[in-house]
């Protein structure tokens, strides 16, 4: 790979359309803009990150964790750039850009991520895998009955991102295809994931479209795996913006809501730091008499270290990245100290975080409300002839192709609809269908 065919600006969709802008936002700042602006990224505000969504205490949710990682991927891709450039001369005129490149990703990363959380994507799986679903097993090929059992929030946000729905213009978002490729975490389709992870990029309706976007960029497939393609490069700098940002906040939070003390969330930021940096970290807390506020610039301290280093594994493993042989993420391969200072955090929050009341009510509750949609509307899809099947449809936009000539595609369409639901949205239709909400007569 290299870096002038990997930063393209054009558009998805828009391949022979180049039109002279009339302002100076690079293309780049404008997959930006066209995401912050979008419905669907909107919907992030009630979508649940990992504890419940606010009451009296703000902690965070799907759209101001992306915002924040989208804040990071900026300074990573900023970062990287200088690096780069330091470094040796590449003919390129979009390296400056990298950091607008990976923020839009960054951006966008989430929108294909259902309601409730993990557990939102768990429920669609197993009601097709466990379910009441099972039965369509013979209604689909091998991949498009993979894509299902295994559905998967990162090739949701592709496909949410380049499909054309009813009534929309052909490329989606119509955002380039350096934005695009850089969001697939997973190049390779469902039926070629690993068994233990089920993870993966795209669903089996959205395979030609990444392979064109592969193609056109020059991603080449993994020298390891034929059946695999390697990364965009930044991608990388998507995945450690990520891994940042939810590691660290949601320790942040966990503090708010007092699932951990003070000196247990003092003593895990403070061990990102040598001792000289510690003691400077220490001398500056000392000036503040707010708890909180004591935690928010530890936090920050970490972040700032973390990008860095992040920033510097990236430049020195480049060869390897555009290669397609780097096969870790930067997080992993952090200095000895911060290292072990993150698997310390990573062992706190599963034992006392992702473990806690507080998320495991909502993912129960999640998961119900996700199985009573499934069954309801899947069987609506299925069956559209029926009185209460009209009735139920009639509830699904338009935009939603539910009259697909396949099965394939109406269970895709029921999935397009619910993966977009806020978690609000979701309860209120769940009581509506059950009955424990009935409209005043």
């Amino acid at each position: 790979m290299n870096w002038t065919q990997l930063l393209s600006t054009k558009r998805f969709g828009q391949e022979a359309y180049h039109a002279k802008r009339d302002d100076d936002r690079s293309e780049f700042q404008r997959d930006y803009d066209r995401l912050i602006f979008s419905a669907p990224f909107r919907r992030l505000q009630n979508k649940t990150q990992v504890f419940p969504l606010p009451g009296s205490v703000f902690v965070h949710n799907r759209l101001t964790h992306s915002l924040e990682v989208a804040c990071v991927g900026r300074s990573l891709g900023v970062n990287v750039a200088h690096r780069l450039k330091a470094k040796k001369h590449i003919e390129t005129p979009y390296l400056e850009e990298i950091g607008s490149i990976v923020s839009a990703a960054c951006l966008a990363h989430d929108m294909g991520n259902p309601p409730f959380g993990h557990s939102g994507e768990k429920a669609i799986a197993t009601f097709f895998s466990e379910g009441a679903g099972q039965h369509l097993i013979d209604k689909m090929s091998g991949e498009e009955w993979k894509d299902i059992i295994c559905f998967e929030g990162n090739a949701n946000a592709l496909r949410l991102l380049t499909h054309q729905f009813n009534g929309r213009r052909p490329g989606g978002f119509v955002l380039t295809y350096s934005t695009l490729a850089s969001v697939v975490k997973y190049p390779y389709a469902s039926i070629y994931s690993d068994p233990k992870k089920q993870k993966f990029g795209f669903f089996d309706s959205e395979k030609a479209d990444f392979e064109k976007i592969a193609a056109e960029l020059g991603i080449p497939r993994s020298p390891d795996n034929p059946n695999r393609y390697a990364r965009h490069p930044l991608v990388y700098l998507v995945e450690a913006a990520d891994d940042i940002c939810y590691q660290i906040m949601d320790i942040e939070d966990a503090h708010k809501l007092r699932i951990l003390t003070t000196d247990e969330t003092k003593n895990l930021f403070l061990g990102f730091f040598n001792d000289e940096r510690k003691a400077r970290r220490q001398e500056t807390m000392s000036m503040v008499t707010d708890v909180n506020e004591q935690i928010a610039y530890l936090r920050s301290s970490v972040i700032g270290q973390l990008i860095d280093e992040c920033s510097v594994v990236f430049a020195d493993n480049e060869e390897a990245i555009l290669n397609g042989t780097f096969s870790a993420s930067l997080i992993k391969q952090l200095p000895e100290h911060s290292a072990e200072a993150y698997k310390k955090c990573e062992k706190m929050a599963f034992a006392k975080i992702y473990r806690s009341s507080e998320v495991l009510d909502i993912e129960l509750a999640g998961y119900k409300i996700i199985l009573t949609l499934l069954e309801h509307l899947v069987a609506a899809v299925l069956s559209p002839e029926k009185a209460y099947s009209k009735q139920l449809l009639m509830r699904i936009p338009e935009q939603y192709e539910t009259n697909s000539p396949t099965v394939y595609g109406k269970i895709m369409a029921v999935l397009d609809y619910i993966s977009g639901m806020t978690d609000i949205y979701a309860l209120d239709l769940y009581r509506k269908i059950t009955g424990m909400s009935i409209p005043t007569l």
